[in-house]
């Protein structure tokens, strides 16, 4: 019987579903673990990069080798896989189909850079979120369309709510969060979060239950800059004002050995060995990340 129902996204099954959002959303169970923690002092975002090779050379990558970056750094190094920099207040972590989500990328830049236009002031992070999650619903709604197959978490900072963690999916529905997870072994994750998380944690101690977090779940035993990209969002000490910061492979790698989770040594990084858009025998070009 659902097989009449699902293969317009504007057609309920008799029970109520709409089968192309939830066919979206298993797409996003195959991506890459994405995982965020929200602290008193800032959030910490860690993504699982799902596409690697010795062969892939980064120069060609958005963000070329020398990815990530803090302040206006991260506008010109970051832009690796999974996370991205939205705005100067606003980084997101996307798991699901890349195609699907450089496109939502791309929008949500355009978006913020007119707001700050219009107002001179940057974007409030709901706001963007909203606006995101409204062209996501449209989608679901009007015929000849199909959902985005991706899911994203915004991490941000405003004046209206301070430091802020939301999470949307593929039908426009968006909420707030303290810690939380999409992508694959979400489930697992999440349960690790409930038992771990604390209301008074510090920027270190969120920093260190993501990464911790992330090594219980993902497949490999170690951790390291090759199969992770790590980024915070907090204020700068001097302005006052929000500091995005995305991980280079060396920083990020001196911060998992500093934790005894893994990281390569400093020798063995270089170009070819990180991430980026393609290699390891991947043929899709419309693949989860």
């Amino acid at each position: 019987m659902a097989r009449r129902y699902d293969s317009r996204t504007t057609i309920f099954s008799p029970e109520g579903r709409l089968f192309q959002v939830e066919y979206a959303m298993e797409a996003i169970s195959h991506a890459g673990t994405v995982l965020a923690v929200l602290s008193k002092e800032g959030i910490a975002l860690a993504a699982e990069k799902k596409v690697t090779g010795k062969l892939l050379d980064l120069s060609l990558t958005p963000g070329g080798s020398g990815m990530g970056g803090e302040g206006a750094d991260a506008w010109m190094g970051g832009g690796g896989e999974k996370i991205f920099l939205l705005n100067n207040n606003i980084l997101a972590g996307l798991a699901g189909i890349t195609s699907d989500a450089n496109s939502l990328v791309n929008y949500a830049r355009n978006s913020a850079q007119r707001h700050l236009f219009s107002y001179n002031a940057d974007i409030p992070v709901e706001m963007l979120v909203q606006q995101l999650c409204d062209m996501k619903q449209g989608y679901t709604q009007f015929g000849g369309l199909r959902p985005f197959g991706v899911a994203l978490l915004y991490v941000g900072w405003d004046a209206l709510h301070g430091f802020q963690l939301y999470q949307s999916d593929p039908s426009g529905n968006y909420s707030g969060w303290k810690a939380t997870c999409i992508g694959s072994n979400h489930s697992s994750a999440a349960s690790l979060l409930k038992q771990d998380y604390k209301d008074d944690l510090s920027l270190k101690d969120a920093q260190e239950l993501c990464l911790k977090t992330m090594s219980k779940t993902m497949d490999s035993t170690k951790l390291s800059s090759e199969k992770l990209e790590f980024a915070t969002m907090t204020l700068d000490k001097a302005t006052g004002q929000p500091l995005a910061k995305i991980y280079r492979p060396a920083e990020l790698d001196g911060l998992l050995r500093d934790l005894d989770l893994g990281g390569t040594q400093d020798e063995t990084i270089g170009v070819g060995e990180g991430t980026g858009g393609g290699g390891g025998g991947e043929g899709n070009v419309a693949m989860s990340t």
